[in-house]
């Protein structure tokens, strides 16, 4: 494998900007915590790890290839992501003052689908494959065996999403006490509901890639 080292320096721009990963990450650390937040880190880590096998195997490429099993992949993600965030801005509508017992139990209950919804966010989305099978073989040489720098690259990529993105939870978990003012909260999920949906429109439109 060449060029490892430029390999890790370019994905850092990759693992930092802003997509559907963060935005899902931000308003589940915010409503569930910091537990909320590092589940589904989790559970986005779980699908990078699944795609990285996928594009080891070569599975990432037929999907590419195919229109039909991309569109299948791609309108799936996008109806995912527009649900999560018509959902989210909903819920701004519902939301009613509880006491700290019954918030409590609802982030305690949030928690546990935080790493589900963090799951579905990154492997419904083809735009990871395709990153996969773009992105990674320019560090390759032609003609060889791309079953260990695949492993290797996929592997890579996924403990600095992990750090990264521990970092930005503990970020928004530390200065909660502003985070969790209602106005605050309020605000931050009526851009993450707008985002989400900005994702799942664009991803909507995503042509297949031949």
């Amino acid at each position: 494998m060449e060029q490892f080292y430029l390999f890790v320096l370019m994905s850092i721009f990759f693992v930092i900007l802003p997509g559907p990963d963060i935005a899902i990450i931000t308003k589940n650390t915010i409503t569930a915590g910091k537990v909320g937040g590092l589940k589904t880190l989790l559970g986005c880590c779980c699908a990078l790890l699944i795609h990285t096998s996928a594009a080891v195997l070569g599975l990432s490429a037929i999907i590419l290839k195919s229109a039909l099993l991309f569109s299948v992949i791609k309108y799936v993600g996008a109806i995912y992501l527009l649900y999560l965030g018509i959902k989210t801005l909903w819920s701004l509508k519902k939301k009613k003052e509880v006491v700290n017992v019954e918030m409590n139990t609802k982030n305690k209950f949030a928690s546990t689908s935080c790493l589900k919804t963090g799951f579905l966010t990154n492997i419904l989305n083809p735009k990871v494959a395709l990153l996969f099978l773009t992105f990674f073989p320019q560090f390759v040489n032609p003609g060889s065996n791309t079953l260990l720098p695949f492993l290797i690259m996929g592997i890579t990529y996924t403990v600095m999403t992990a750090l990264w993105s521990i970092l930005y939870v503990y970020l928004i978990n530390g200065i909660s006490a502003f985070m969790k003012k209602p106005k605050t909260q309020n605000i931050i999920e009526g851009i993450t509901g707008a985002i989400l949906i900005g994702f799942g429109i664009r991803l909507f439109l995503e042509k297949p890639h031949n």
